[in-house]
């Protein structure tokens, strides 16, 4: 075990002095060849590396753009599989057969320790475990870590906490960003006011509900009682939890909700907004909602388009609900080692930035880089709060709170059409958890 932890300390510094001189090369333009870099082998030449991810089409290219500068700087192949929506599956069955990869990007924790207690990842090596620390909030190394020992890189992430606004909208109203959770019920009453509904909701499945809950949650009951409530540690009649449901019931059963949200979709709540005929002023989900802006057409991210932070409540800190894919290591030899120590950089992430598509974790990214004020807007959010938890939904049992028609999805739904029944909804997801946390 010392033997190894040297080894791969060794590779693990080798590569950071090797991504040290990275950032020189990065503003260049796309591919080619560097001839002042490139003939020359480099400290892992004829050493060949598997690398898969969920990634395809442009994110595929980006990430390979990323991976190529490894290749240039180090000397190493490095050949990239995507596994698109199947990685567990394909990472049990290259498993079986022999033949894991050197290094996965996974976006599910759970998969990432259930790997993890089976011994079939690899901890990182210390250094590469002392750039995460100096990189990434203490909430990013928890989420990579398995029973005291970290396993994971956290390369990509998103963010759930970001509130969408018209901004034409607003300003007709003389509404602004709130800071906190009672400016924004006065900022949706001024838009509603001014002939517009102040907020919109697709609710017609569960998961936008979630993650309403989870954000207010983790605003009125902190990080510790997430986490507990997440491994049902405590239950969900907890007192905790009526507290956060009585919040989202001020605002849900308000005149300022659009109405018909149960039959609305989450993508046609974000075109009662942004649409050619706009009916709302607001519409919270993640930072992927400026996909849906987009796709739309009929409003432009960064101009009438703008979102704020979901706003704190009780004064609560800066905070972020989100996922992520994080980097794991199925090998321990110097190349893949090395990788790790490379995505665990800045150099890495400065590499796909300014291409559009990344919002990085890592807090030493260059926030100049990014292609937008939006992305950089996104960016320094996650990376500027206090806390990070994932996606909570995503880290319970699929049968709670993954699966339509049942669980957590469900109980949100019927709270949202009955927001006055605070107690028979905590009811029904306390008996729908103890189902499906087993026992």
């Amino acid at each position: 075990m010392n033997i190894h932890t040297r080894r791969r300390t060794a590779a693990a510094t080798a590569a950071l002095s090797v991504t040290g001189l990275l950032v020189v090369g990065c503003a260049g333009g796309g591919g080619g060849g560097s001839t002042d870099d490139g003939g020359g082998g480099g400290d892992f030449a004829g050493t060949t590396l598997n690398v898969t991810a969920a990634w395809s089409g442009a994110e595929q290219a980006n990430f390979e753009a990323v991976l190529q500068k490894f290749q240039d700087d180090t000397g190493a192949t490095v050949n990239y599989t995507s596994f698109g929506d199947n990685g567990p599956t394909y990472l049990q069955g290259q498993l079986e057969g022999g033949t894991p990869p050197n290094v996965a990007i996974v976006g599910q924790p759970a998969l990432m320790q259930s790997l993890a207690q089976a011994g079939d990842i690899l901890p990182v090596s210390d250094d590469v475990k002392s750039e995460v620390e100096k990189n990434y909030s203490q909430s990013w190394v928890d989420l990579g870590s398995v029973d005291g020992d970290l396993f994971g890189v956290w390369f990509k992430a998103a963010n759930k906490s970001t509130v969408w606004y018209n901004n034409d909208i607003y300003e007709g109203a003389g509404a602004v960003a709130p800071d906190d959770w009672d400016g924004f019920l006065q900022q949706l009453q001024l838009v509603q006011d001014s002939g517009y509904y102040g907020i919109s909701v697709g609710a017609d499945v569960g998961w936008p509900l979630t993650d309403w809950f989870e954000n207010v949650y983790l605003r009125t009951a902190g990080a510790e009682k997430y986490d507990q409530l997440t491994n049902h540690e405590i239950p969900w009649t907890d007192p905790s939890v009526a507290g956060a449901l009585e919040v989202m019931a001020q605002l849900w059963s308000s005149d300022v909700l659009q109405p018909g949200g149960a039959q609305r979709t989450f993508p046609e709540s974000v075109t009662a907004v942004f649409g050619a005929n706009p009916e709302a002023g607001t519409v919270y989900e993640g930072d992927f909602v400026a996909g849906n802006i987009t796709d739309d057409g009929n409003s432009t991210v960064g101009e009438n388009a703008l979102f704020y932070n979901f706003p704190s409540i009780d004064g609560s800190a800066p905070a972020v609900v989100g996922g992520g894919d994080v980097a794991i290591q199925f090998t321990d030899d110097d190349a893949t080692n090395a990788l790790m120590a490379y995505l665990a950089s800045p150099d890495s992430a400065s590499i796909w930035v300014p291409l559009g598509g990344l919002t990085s974790p890592n807090k030493s990214v260059d926030a100049s880089l990014y292609p937008d004020d939006t992305a950089r807007q996104i960016a320094e959010a996650l990376t500027g709060a206090e806390t990070f938890r994932f996606d909570m939904s995503d880290l319970t049992p699929s049968a709670f709170g993954g699966t339509a028609g049942q669980g957590f999805w469900q109980e949100m739904i019927a709270f949202y059409e009955n927001p006055d029944d605070v107690q028979g909804t905590m009811d029904r997801l306390e008996a729908a958890a103890a189902s499906a946390y087993g026992g």
